[in-house]
């Protein structure tokens, strides 16, 4: 008869942070008044549950297994794991003001697309699932990711379906009215949004630079070519933002789970990103 094999792994993270996230799962049982000795797991093996989920993106099975408790109980963690997380990013005013208070001329914008199981719920097109992005040929969910200008990542919008362009995730996500916001009327408090031709719908708002979009059939002016070449390079750490989540976070190249709780994943992983670096802005 074969026996299961054991081994040791390590969790890629300095255990303070998991001691801090352990005391936030505390304070969350003593709102709850959550009775002692009512749960499978003390706060610390609870926080190394969804912290091996989010890094490594282990299985569940392996979880519930690795902790003796039934699936059910190991989502329930996960869950509330998750949502104490995503509670402790900033909002997008705080964002503003952190941006202002660090002397920032800009902040970058832009979309990124997290792969989901492939999924079949009827979109707006017929045909088409709701959460295939003809973009990336892929099932996903859009998050929109604000970042500093040397691209550490600030704020995470709530999760919309894949099929949606940027500009109208972005909508979604109120940043229409943020655009307004940051564009102060004391100028030293004034601040710019650098994205790409994705979001060409908020050409028009004051805050937004955007690249030259090339004319059909013919060739950008020489200063319209320089202009993008040096406003693709200032926003190319955006892009940055989103690859260091992603490259952290193992739960963010692919997830399994409900596709409307993506937001909460990515703000999750913001979270503890954030703490990690002391620093939000």
């Amino acid at each position: 008869m074969s026996s299961s094999v054991t081994y040791r792994c390590v969790l890629p993270v300095d255990r303070e942070v998991v001691t801090w996230f352990a005391a936030k799962l505390q304070t969350g049982r003593r709102r709850r008044r959550t009775r002692k000795g009512t749960r499978s797991l003390g706060a610390f093996r609870q926080a190394v549950m969804v912290l091996r989920w989010l890094f490594d993106g282990t299985r569940m099975t392996q979880l519930t297994c690795d902790n003796a408790v039934s699936s059910s109980t190991g989502y329930r963690y996960l869950h509330e794991g998750l949502d104490i997380l995503a509670a402790q990013v900033p909002s997008l005013d705080e964002v503003i003001e952190a941006a202002r208070a660090a002397g920032y001329e800009h902040v970058g914008l832009d979309g990124t697309l997290i792969p989901i199981d492939k999924a079949h719920v009827e979109g707006p097109t017929k045909g088409v699932d709701l959460w295939w992005s003809g973009k990336h040929a892929a099932h996903g969910g859009n998050l929109q990711v604000v970042s500093a200008p040397d691209g550490f990542p600030m704020w995470v919008s709530d999760v919309r379906p894949g099929r949606e362009h940027d500009s109208t995730a972005a909508i979604a996500a109120g940043l229409d009215v943020w655009f307004a916001e940051l564009n102060a009327e004391d100028e030293a408090r004034r601040l710019l949004a650098l994205v790409d031709l994705g979001y060409e719908k908020f050409a028009d708002a004051e805050p937004v630079r955007l690249p030259h979009k090339k004319p059909r059939g013919k060739e950008l002016a020489v200063y319209q070519r320089q202009y993008n070449k040096a406003l693709g390079a200032l926003r190319a750490m955006a892009e940055k933002a989103n690859a260091d989540l992603k490259m952290r976070f193992r739960a963010l190249c692919r997830t399994g789970l409900n596709p409307w709780r993506i937001g909460v994943i990515a703000r999750a992983c913001l979270a503890v990103f954030q703490h990690e670096h002391a620093r939000i802005a």
